[in-house]
């Protein structure tokens, strides 16, 4: 009989007060609408609970530039027309505003994955869930998509300090570029992107795009079109995930799972079904079990 996963589960009762603006796509309410179900279902009964400790400056430059960080921590919707130049060249607009307690929002979000690859490393759990994360397009030195600190690259250079290989699968309708750009160049991390490629942000995950250097073919970008159900794109994913992890033998694997692929979202233009979504991770969750 399998043995039950360990599940640690990563929540910060103060995410939902954040606020991106009238009108912005991103709404971190909904990470508290989320929790509010596993309450409900009694679902955090099957998890260990915690609440993600901030992440600190030190933790964060170890892929973000030093000036990025310090602009974040001390700029602010009162004092950001001062500061013009820094909010042009660190891509800050409508896509990444300012908004109040912007530098704690990326604090915590971090947070939470670094939290989540230590309780791996010191194999305290078979799982780590922190959905304030999964911010896969900020860049060392900018925003990007919504995302100012990218939470997974700094998860995954916390699993390289015990696992010679990570393996990132992303099913995010948009490309994975901020991860994929991080480790284009080593083979110890291979990214894996299924997303929507053309007239569509951020415009990069050509299928031909497949790494450099050292990690030439280590990229794989698969790109798809509009209206994709779940059988055609379970047709896709389970072939290609079982013979990538044949071959690579991650020790750990990190998913960023984007809703906005899931049918009806403001932004996406895929059909995806949530059952369709956890089939996903539910091959994953299978192929490493098999490897373990």
């Amino acid at each position: 009989m399998a043995t039950k996963p360990r599940v640690a589960y990563f929540y910060d009762a103060e995410i939902g007060n954040y606020y991106f603006g009238p009108g912005h796509p991103n709404k971190p309410h909904r990470i508290r609408m989320a929790h509010n179900l596993l309450l409900n279902y009694h679902i955090y009964e099957k998890m260990d609970v915690y609440r993600p400790p901030a992440a600190t400056e030190q933790e964060l430059t170890k892929f973000h530039a030093d000036d990025y960080i310090k602009f974040l921590q001390m700029i602010t919707p009162q004092n950001m027309i001062s500061h013009a130049k820094q909010i042009q060249r660190f891509n800050i607009g409508d896509d990444c505003p300012i908004f109040d307690g912007i530098f704690d929002f990326c604090k915590t979000s971090a947070g939470g994955s670094i939290a989540g690859a230590v309780k791996l490393n010191f194999d305290k759990a078979d799982v780590a869930i922190n959905w304030a994360g999964g911010l896969h397009h900020a860049k060392k030195c900018e925003a990007s998509g919504f995302c100012f600190v990218n939470d997974i690259v700094l998860a995954i250079l916390e699993l390289l300090k015990v696992h010679y290989r990570v393996l990132y699968i992303d099913i995010d309708i948009h490309h994975g570029d901020g991860v994929e750009e991080a480790f284009y160049t080593t083979d110890r991390v291979m990214t894996v992107s299924f997303h929507k490629y053309g007239d569509y942000f951020p415009g990069t995950g050509d299928v031909l795009d497949v790494g450099a250097k050292t990690g030439k073919y280590y990229a794989i970008n698969y790109p798809l079109r509009d209206g994709i159900d779940d059988e055609c794109y379970e047709s896709i994913f389970r072939p290609l995930i079982t013979r990538i992890m044949e071959q690579y033998q991650p020790g750990a694997v990190v998913v960023c799972c984007g809703a906005d692929s899931l049918a009806g979202d403001r932004l996406g233009t895929f059909n995806l079904s949530i059952r369709g979504h956890g089939r996903c991770i539910e091959h994953i969750r299978y192929m490493s079990c098999q490897q373990s």
